[in-house]
Order: structure tokens, then C-alpha cells, then sequence
């Protein structure tokens, strides 16, 4: 009798009840294409499926299950390399191509590598595929045939352009039906407790009678009337067929509700199987999330860009595992997790991708994707369309400019035959015009933060936003006592805190004046009569217009546009004020007209030039002949959140304090780090060094900094590194 081979021991179980690897081989490769069938190619995942672990056959690794097995055995022996035997095999059976095997064979647990890069140097896939000795020492007589003798797909090809998206995917599938595989062999329970989500024809009756029901306790008001008549374009829109649609509403229409309604109704429709909400903020994931789920109940899966995990307050069993592949319904995420998974190679990030397949991605506030990495986005965005069934909702009061465009010296591939859900987008404008802009006679000469603060000391109730964090602190610092501060030096609980309060203090007819960097200007729902916004781009200016007068119930709110003493900060932001300096310099009726942002972007995105893809990731998956890709690196490069440039610390407010205590304790423990989340402030790594060489932070685990003075942490201001060598009293006893 042929010898009985496994992929999984059982620790402390006799090997009768290991997990035998050919039907491991088997289960993972059904299960794969079952998953790449949404998008036609159920044939090449089963290849990857029944190949991945063929090197699990060797003696070597054999040997290591039975050792690891062993709980008599102290030392255990140490990793065996599985994953390349596979990757052979697929390119001496089909040379070139072939690779596209190997790729994800080899990558299924180190993550997608490159061809050859001196990045990946040893780990490049070219040189571990020459390391043939470990297919060639398999005992390939005890391989079922079934197994080690397959034929190459007759499915073809995704598209030459969009290879490495095709093995990104198919990658994916292999990747998430491993672990249920073994799961399913290994931890039953845990496999049945992600049972049980309601479709999206579930979801819809729910949805309709939330709708019918807030509109009917609606105050009949002007606002609320153009509210219904969005809502009403957008479930008439749903109907079309699907594409990559834009949805122009301005700041204060419900556009939340109205892109949702579209979105089910579109769903369920054209037989779509998710719903993916993109959120470019962190800090407003949760209120949006809190939303749908008093529709939706636990259908709701919120996944922050951050940690891996879903939301501890509302997290069960289910929605962790969740959270792991997306097979939820409805997803709640950040920019940053969308779309850094899409360019990702580990498997972790990639687990998810293909359950984007075949679904409706709504992207909020989309105006704010980053320049520098515009072209590989929109690049996915339209073979996502193109190739997986996906829908796009492009959702913004500012539509960027992503109309193609080409000259001499300048070609911008953009996004064509888009599809505006509103009718008369113009029109609409025009009836949520509820704001004037007053802009200085002079748009060079800064006035003083002392003569700003008078000003604005003048105002019962007034908003301001300015573009830089100590801007933030040095004009708050010289208004009347009782003005609220907001800015990213504050942890998300603080910021959450102090939002609720100027909300409670509006909704009081309290007096309330607020000093805020631009974090106020997407998602919180805030009403000033009056805003006063530091010069910035066409964007901000109009996002911070949608905070003022906002449920129109003033005849016309005052947007105020003043020149600070301070430079704009660097980079994209620096661009995109003096584009905005130029044009406030025009004499226009309406400064925030829609055609006045067409103008804005095409104008920010020219002067990108080629830095609308600044690191050359599209070089890195660039269609090639040889199929030679770079994913590692494409990896490494796309990062919306430079983690270069800043460093997290842990700060000392509120819960945090008995949190950070908790955590010397205990350690890392995972409910604990996501709770810590919301105490978390970025700091520039230079500040965050010298404050670590003052000994004001210290490291308490590998990676993870903690504020130690009590007095570095304003109740007001939030993080002040300037008060590192200070001590709260009680600090200085013994």
C-alpha cells in the first residue's frame, strides 16, 4: 500500500486523524474555483488549489509534522519549504506561462514576490524556481495522478493589461480556501460561526422602511424637500445598467442614505453580491458604520484600515472572521484598507479581494484619493469594472476632473464613459446654494492671528479651519475661554468627545466657537452661521462652506476666506492652495460652482504631471511578455499612510490611562490593542525620536509607544510635545 501523506497534524491525536493532504489538495482546489468562477476562471484557481501544497509530500516536511505532532518532543524541527516544489512544477510543466502558477503557489504563505528585483534579492521568484531539487526529491510515484498530471486551462486569459490584477485575484481565491479548508478540518465550530448573513434582498425591506420612516418625521423644509428629491434620482438611477457611476451632491444632501438606497436597489437588481462602503477617514468610519447598522443590525462588517479587526463595541465571533475574507453583505471600510489591499502581496490584505468581485463599491468623499497614487487607482478601478462585475459610486459634493486627457507633454488615462446618477447636477447646486463666499480684496497679504482672534471673538457661533495642527493651537490659544479645539494631535476618543459636545452646545443655541484643522470637513455634520476657512483648495474651501448653514434654516450662511500668517504645509496641499489662490483671484458670482472644480482638479492633476503616479507602481505590473512582475515592490510602494514619516504613540486621556495600564500588565492581548486604537495620536518620527530620547515616550513592547508625563497630554489641546519635561505634581512624589 502507498504511504498515507498529511498537510495538518493534530497535537496529542494519533495520525489516523490528521488531515489527510490529498484531500486537503482536493477541498482547497474546489473550494478556489468555486471562488474564481465569479469571474469565469474556476479552472486556473483548482490548478492552484490541487498544486500549492504539493510540497507537503516531501520526507522533510512529513518529518516535521510528526515532530511538531509529538508533545514528548521539547525541540521542535524547524520550517520546511512547501510552497516552491508547486512552483516549479507549473513552469516545467508550462513553461512561460506558467508562472502565473507559480506566483501564487509560491507567494501562498510569504506573499506574492517579484520576478527578480535586487528588493527581493534571494526571495525573487526566479531564484527560488531554481531550486528544482525540491520537486525533483518528491516521491512522484505516491503522488495521485489526479493530482501531479494536469492539463492547462482552456478558460482564457484575463486581458494581457490586466495580468497582475488577474493573479492578484486568483491568488486570493487560493489563499482564502486554505484557511477554510483547514479550518474546516481543524476548527469546526469556528467554520460554522460565519454562517448566517442575510442577503441583500433582506436587507432591502429593511432599508425601505428606515427611509419611509425618517422622511416621514422629516421637518417639512426646503432642505429636507431637496433631500427626497436626491434620494428619489437615486433609486430611479439604480436601474441602469451597471458602470462606473459619479454622484455629485453638495455637502448637506444626504448623500450617505440617498448612494445606499442606489446601491441596494442596483444590487439587487443585477444579482450583485455586496455592498463595499469606502470611507477616506478612519475617524468617520464609525459614525457611518453606527448608521447603517441601525438598518442593517450585526449585517453590518466594519474593518478598519488600522488593525485587522472589526469594531470591539459592536464585534461578535462572525464579524472578526469576517472581517478576515469580507464574506459579509455590507462592508464598512477606509480608503486605505480598500485600496492597499488591492496592491497588497501578503496574504493577510489579499485574503479578501476576490469577495470584491461581482459587488457595489461606494467610494465617499472621493474627491481625496491621493494624487500621487491617482493613476494606479483609477487604473484598478476600471478593470475591476471591466473584468470582475464590479460597481462604482464615485461620491463627492467636489467631482474631481477624471475625464481623460491628452496633449504634447501630458496623458492622463483617467476615467472614461462615467455615469452621473443626478440629473442636473448644476441645478441641484444651485438650490443647495446657501452660503456666500467673502473672499479678501488681497490674497497675498496675511492678517495677524491676533487680529483674526478679535474678529472672530465677535462671533456667538462661528467655525474656523485652518490648514496646519500648531495654526490650530496658536489662534485657539488666543480666543475667549469656552472655544472648542479640534485637530489630529487630539486622540480619536478626544476628538469624538469634543464633537459631541459642540453638537449638544449648537443643537442648545449655545454659544459655540470652534477652532479646527480641516478633519472637520468630511462627515462630521456640524451647522456654524458663520465659517472662516485659512485659503486652501477649491475642495476644502467648499467642504468647510458645508458645515455653515447647513440645514439651511438661515437665508444665507457667511463663508469667510482669510490669508494666514503661516505657509501652506508642503507637497500636494501647498499645490492645491495656490490653484485655489488663482482662481478666488478671478471675479466670479459663484466661486463654488461645478464647473469651477473641473477647472480645480484638471488643473492640480496637470501640474502632477507624471507624480500622478509618483512611484512608478504601474511600471511594477506593467503587462509583460515573460509575465514578470514585481508585486513585493508594488507593495511596498503603495502606501496612502506613509508610516515613514510619522510614528503612533499611545496617549494618557480619559480610558486610556486604565488601558495603558492594562497593557504593561497583560501585553498585547487583542481586544485590548484595538480598544488602545482610539488613543492614538501619529506624531512626525523627529518629534516622536527626540521625545523617546527625552524618555517622554517609552517603547512598553516591540513597536509600541506609550506617553509617560502625564502633562504632555492638554485636556484641551491634546498631544503638546513642547510639554515633555513637564510633570503633573503628583509625578514629581515619591
Amino acid at each position: 500500500m502507498s504511504p498515507i501523506f498529511y498537510a495538518h497534524s493534530v497535537e496529542g491525536k494519533p495520525s489516523e486523524e490528521w488531515h489527510p493532504l490529498d484531500e486537503h489538495l482536493k477541498g482547497t482546489a474546489e473550494l478556489a474555483a468555486s471562488f474564481a468562477a465569479e469571474f469565469g476562471c474556476g479552472e486556473w484557481a483548482y490548478l492552484t488549489g490541487l498544486w500549492h501544497d504539493i510540497g507537503k509530500y516531501s520526507e522533510d516536511f512529513q518529518k516535521m509534522l510528526l515532530a511538531s505532532a509529538d508533545a514528548h518532543i521539547e525541540t521542535k524541527s524547524g520550517w520546511v519549504d512547501h510552497s516552491t516544489a508547486g512552483a516549479i512544477h507549473s513552469t516545467e510543466k508550462f513553461k512561460t506561462a506558467g508562472r502565473i502558477f507559480s506566483y501564487i503557489i509560491a507567494g501562498h504563505h510569504a506573499g506574492l514576490p517579484d520576478w527578480l528585483t535586487d528588493t527581493a534579492g534571494r526571495k525573487s521568484l526566479e531564484h527560488r524556481l531554481q531550486h528544482v531539487e525540491l520537486f525533483n526529491n518528491l516521491p512522484v510515484s505516491n503522488i495521485p495522478h489526479h493530482i501531479i498530471e494536469q492539463s492547462f486551462p482552456k478558460q482564457k486569459f484575463i486581458t494581457k493589461e490586466g495580468h497582475a490584477l488577474w493573479i492578484r485575484m486568483l491568488y486570493s481565491c487560493l489563499i482564502d480556501a486554505d484557511f477554510l479548508d483547514t479550518e474546516a478540518f481543524l476548527e469546526l465550530e469556528k467554520a460554522k460561526t460565519r454562517k448566517g448573513y442575510p442577503s441583500l434582498n433582506e436587507l432591502l425591506p429593511l432599508f425601505e422602511s428606515y427611509m419611509a420612516d425618517k422622511q416621514a418625521k422629516a421637518d417639512d423644509t426646503y432642505v429636507n424637500k431637496q433631500r427626497a428629491e436626491i434620494l428619489r434620482q437615486c433609486i430611479t438611477k439604480s436601474t441602469h445598467k451597471p458602470a462606473i457611476f459619479t454622484l455629485t451632491v453638495p455637502t448637506g444632501g444626504g448623500k450617505t442614505l440617498s448612494s445606499m438606497a442606489f446601491a441596494l436597489k442596483h444590487a439587487v437588481r443585477y444579482n450583485k453580491r455586496s455592498i463595499i462602503y469606502v470611507i477616506p477617514y478612519t475617524s468617520i468610519i464609525e459614525q457611518t458604520a453606527d448608521q447603517f447598522r441601525q438598518i442593517f443590525g450585526d449585517a453590518i462588517v466594519e474593518h478598519h484600515s488600522n488593525v485587522d479587526v472589526s469594531d470591539e463595541e459592536h464585534e461578535t465571533a462572525r464579524s472578526r472572521l469576517a472581517c478576515e475574507n469580507w464574506d459579509a453583505p455590507v462592508i464598512v471600510t477606509t480608503s486605505v484598507q480598500f485600496f492597499e489591499s488591492l496592491f497588497a502581496n501578503r496574504s493577510s490584505r489579499c485574503r479578501k479581494l476576490h469577495n470584491i468581485v461581482n459587488s457595489v463599491v461606494v467610494l465617499d468623499e472621493v474627491q481625496l484619493l491621493p494624487p500621487e497614487y491617482l493613476n494606479p487607482i483609477l487604473h484598478t478601478i476600471k478593470e475591476l469594472h471591466q473584468n470582475y462585475g464590479v460597481t462604482f459610486v464615485l461620491s463627492t459634493a467636489t467631482q474631481p476632473a477624471f475625464t481623460p486627457h491628452k496633449s504634447v507633454d501630458y496623458r492622463f488615462e483617467g476615467l472614461s464613459d462615467t455615469v452621473e446618477i443626478i440629473e442636473n447636477p448644476l441645478l441641484l447646486h444651485k438650490a443647495f446654494k446657501r452660503v456666500d463666499i467673502h473672499t479678501p480684496d488681497d490674497l497675498m497679504t496675511p492678517r495677524t492671528w491676533e487680529g483674526l482672534a478679535s474678529e472672530l471673538s465677535q462671533h456667538p457661533s462661528v467655525l474656523c479651519v485652518v490648514n496646519r495642527r500648531d495654526d490650530c493651537r496658536m489662534l485657539y490659544e488666543l480666543m475667549p475661554e469656552g472655544t472648542f479645539h479640534l485637530s489630529a494631535l487630539m486622540c480619536g476618543a478626544h476628538r469624538s468627545e469634543v464633537i459631541s459636545q459642540i453638537k449638544q452646545s449648537l443643537k442648545n443655541g449655545h454659544p459655540t466657537r470652534v477652532i479646527s484643522t480641516q478633519l472637520v470637513e468630511a462627515g462630521v455634520d456640524l451647522d456654524f452661521p458663520v465659517v472662516y476657512r485659512a485659503i486652501a483648495g477649491l475642495d476644502s474651501i467648499a467642504q468647510a462652506a458645508g458645515r455653515c448653514n447647513r440645514e439651511g434654516l438661515l437665508e444665507k450662511g457667511r463663508v469667510v476666506v482669510f490669508i494666514p500668517p503661516s505657509k501652506f504645509p508642503p507637497g500636494y496641499l501647498k499645490q492645491a492652495g495656490e490653484i485655489g489662490r488663482q482662481l478666488l483671484a478671478e471675479k466670479r458670482a459663484d466661486h463654488l460652482a461645478p464647473e469651477r472644480f473641473e477647472q480645480f482638479f484638471k488643473e492640480l492633476f496637470w501640474l502632477q504631471g507624471n507624480n500622478l503616479d509618483k512611484h512608478d507602481i504601474l511600471k511594477d505590473i506593467a503587462p509583460d511578455r515573460e509575465l514578470r512582475f514585481s508585486f513585493f515592490s508594488a507593495a511596498q510602494k503603495f502606501k496612502l499612510i506613509d508610516d515613514k514619516q510619522y510614528s503612533p504613540v499611545i496617549v494618557r486621556y480619559d480610558e486610556g490611562e486604565e488601558l495603558l495600564g492594562l497593557l504593561k500588565k497583560k501585553g498585547l492581548e487583542r481586544w485590548l490593542m484595538r480598544k488602545l486604537q482610539r488613543y492614538v495620536v501619529n506624531l512626525p518620527k523627529y518629534v516622536h525620536a527626540k521625545l523617546y530620547n527625552e524618555g517622554a515616550i517609552m517603547e512598553v513592547h516591540s513597536g509600541i509607544f506609550v506617553q509617560e508625563g502625564g502633562a504632555m497630554y492638554h485636556p484641551d489641546l491634546g498631544f503638546c510635545p513642547d510639554k515633555s519635561l513637564i510633570y503633573e505634581p503628583d509625578e514629581l512624589m515619591c
